[in-house]
């Protein structure tokens, strides 16, 4: 990969409890949360969490929809959800997620197997859903 090459910078996904958001996501993915306590103070308008060094998802409250006019023609379209957010792990972290999510009851998909993505046939998948209703589906590639 080339320093050039477009790499995905952020996803923002509306979330009704944002600090509850960042400690499901600390728990089930490992991720690292960033700025929870400044939005707890008021200081920032939403927490976001660490995926790899250089992805994040930042959680945004709903209440911030309001603003998406500031954008020609997007007002209707604020919160308006994605199909699905895939995220690629190792086997052993892709192990790992199921297993915490299942811990935590949180509902997952039977397996699909050898599905195509971003870097070919993916061997395993699965789909869940976070708090919010936020369809992600995780894959693992080895």
């Amino acid at each position: 990969m080339t320093d050039n090459s477009i790499r995905l910078d952020h996803v923002v996904l509306w979330v009704r409890d944002p600090v509850a958001s960042a400690d499901f996501y600390e728990k089930t993915l490992g991720t690292e949360p960033l700025r929870v306590t400044e939005f707890a103070a008021g200081m920032v308008s939403f927490p976001s969490v660490r995926l790899n060094e250089e992805t994040i998802f930042d959680l945004a409250p709903l209440p911030l929809a309001a603003r998406m006019d500031a954008v020609p023609g997007a007002a209707e379209s604020a919160g308006h959800p994605v199909n699905h957010v895939c995220l690629s792990l190792p086997g052993e972290d892709f192990d790992a997620l199921r297993a915490r999510l299942e811990e935590r009851a949180v509902p997952v998909s039977d397996f699909s197997y050898d599905a195509f993505g971003a870097r070919g046939m993916a061997k395993r998948s699965f789909y869940f859903r976070d708090p919010d209703g936020n369809v992600f589906e995780a894959r693992h590639y080895e």
